[in-house]
């Protein structure tokens, strides 16, 4: 009797050994899955998604390849950006009934550039748990093998498609103490590196593309020679992550900077003019105050 009800217990496979797994704690459990090579998955998501109620993923065909490789058959409902608004209340209510449910995007970690955020923050909201269970990224996969800083950095999603915004959204973002990384269209890749370098200036960069598969590549150079390299050749194929190096370090000379607040000073006060030149400089804006102050007392 107790074997009959283990073969029913949900599992999954792992090369024909069948591995049961124990029922799942309601609420919704947001799932990494592989961003290519669907080894990558962990077991903690396999059995996640083998007991959930329900998994709520943005394309089930994509999704289906993962869960047919583990022998894994729970029911897939799609949610995405176009249908998240009417998919959304369905999810809320089986959460309210007690149910399982596993989130999960087409690749990597879910709420990154998808849908899924609006979903926690209402799960949360409606006190139902949130169960995040770690695995697979693009954005760190590409982080870790770029060979720029690590100890600090801002994932900026997707750029702007068209120019004017692109070039705004990365002046906005110029003067951040930290390494860049952004998802790119293969189609735009040229274009948003030339506008990379125009606006942030040439600094170090990588460019990953299929990390995980098996034409993985990663360039990695500068700005410029990153998008020249790019513009000179057909549209790259596959997912593109960019990481970009932060600020280059800038070298004023002392007389230089004196020349600067000088000039500040005659239009401005002494905390705006220590503001205006850190911004420009790079350098402490607690010492550019204390410069513009002996400057302003010596005029």
């Amino acid at each position: 009797m107790k074997k009959a009800e283990d073969e029913r217990a949900p599992a999954f496979f792992i090369e024909g050994t069948r591995i049961a797994v124990r029922p799942l704690a309601p609420g919704l459990h947001v799932v990494a899955t592989p961003i290519g090579n669907l080894g990558d998955v962990t077991l903690r998501a396999l059995a996640t998604l083998a007991a959930a109620d329900l998994i709520a993923c943005e394309d089930t065909r994509v999704t289906r390849v993962l869960l047919d490789r583990y022998g894994i058959a729970t029911p897939l409902l799609p949610y995405h950006e176009h249908n998240a608004a009417e998919q959304r209340p369905k999810l809320m209510a089986a959460l309210a009934e007690g149910k399982a449910v596993a989130l999960a995007s087409d690749a990597g970690t879910p709420l990154i550039s998808d849908p899924g955020y609006r979903l926690v923050v209402e799960t949360a909201a409606a006190g139902h748990a949130v169960v995040p269970l770690p695995g697979a990224s693009a954005l760190l996969a590409a982080l870790v093998t770029a060979g720029l800083p690590t100890d600090t950095f801002l994932f900026a999603g997707f750029l702007p498609q068209k120019e004017v915004g692109r070039r705004k959204r990365l002046a906005e973002l110029a003067a951040v103490p930290a390494t860049l990384v952004f998802y790119e269209s293969p189609n735009r890749l040229a274009d948003a590196l030339a506008d990379m370098a125009a606006v942030l200036g040439d600094r170090p960069a990588a460019v990953a593309r299929e990390l995980t598969k098996a034409f993985e590549t990663v360039r990695r150079g500068t700005l410029a020679g990153l998008a020249a390299q790019f513009a000179s050749e057909p549209a790259p194929k596959g997912e593109i992550v960019v990481v970009v190096g932060p600020p280059l370090e800038k070298t004023v000379a002392p007389e230089d900077v004196d020349a600067l607040l000088l000039s500040l000073l005659a239009a401005r006060s002494v905390r705006e003019s220590a503001d205006e030149a850190a911004a420009l400089t790079g350098l402490s804006r607690r010492d550019l105050y204390q410069r513009a102050l002996a400057l302003k007392d010596r005029r």
